[in-house]
């Protein structure tokens, strides 16, 4: 798949259509949603993002259009485990400050999406388990990611490097390892 949705692109067209989610928070809520429900999440998602858009708008018909393409190339990406995955952050020669806040939007989204989801029993078992209570509790101290003045540029845009490549290996991980358990059946009373 080789369509690929832009940060900036999205982030303007969620602003314009009225979303009150960002290019990073909605990138970040869609991988956790697919990892723990696959498929199935993309329309939950999807009515989230714009949750309290004006449907007749043409703006909004514009954002859902990107989000579309941003649904199936991100699942693409996790689901051929070709490690093409990437979170959908500002691009590099933005400031780092811009990018930091980013990754905490990404990480925010990313862990509501994987707790959120309708659960079975087994999941939120799993959830607790290593290695994905280890994720979990990364992407909270991620949440709280800020740029540290008094540290060296070139230091502050290593950690930045260290940050992204964490939630692109943890986002694969974790669809990996709820995958056995995300497409099992769900009985009601796992529910």
């Amino acid at each position: 798949m080789d369509e690929k949705v832009a940060h900036d692109t999205l982030d303007e067209a969620l602003q314009r259509c009225g979303s009150n989610w960002d290019a990073a928070q909605t990138h970040g809520l869609l991988t956790g949603r697919l990892a723990a429900a696959g498929v199935p999440a993309g329309p939950d998602w999807l009515l989230q993002v714009l949750e309290n858009t004006d449907e007749s708008n043409a703006l909004q018909k514009e954002c859902q259009k990107l989000l579309d393409t941003l649904y199936q190339s991100t699942y693409w990406q996790l689901s051929e485990r070709l490690s093409e995955f990437e979170p959908l952050l500002p691009d590099d020669d933005d400031d780092v400050g811009r990018r930091t806040i980013a990754l905490a939007h990404w990480s925010e989204g990313f862990l509501h999406g994987l707790v959120s989801s309708g659960h079975s029993a087994d999941i939120k078992q799993r959830l607790g388990e290593e290695p994905l209570c280890d994720i979990i509790r990364d992407m909270l101290e991620i949440t709280r990611a800020g740029l540290d003045e008094d540290t060296a540029d070139e230091d502050n845009e290593a950690a930045y490097t260290e940050i992204v490549e964490y939630l692109r290996v943890a986002a694969q991980l974790s669809f990996e390892e709820l995958a056995d358990l995300r497409n099992k059946e769900v009985t009601p009373d796992e529910q």
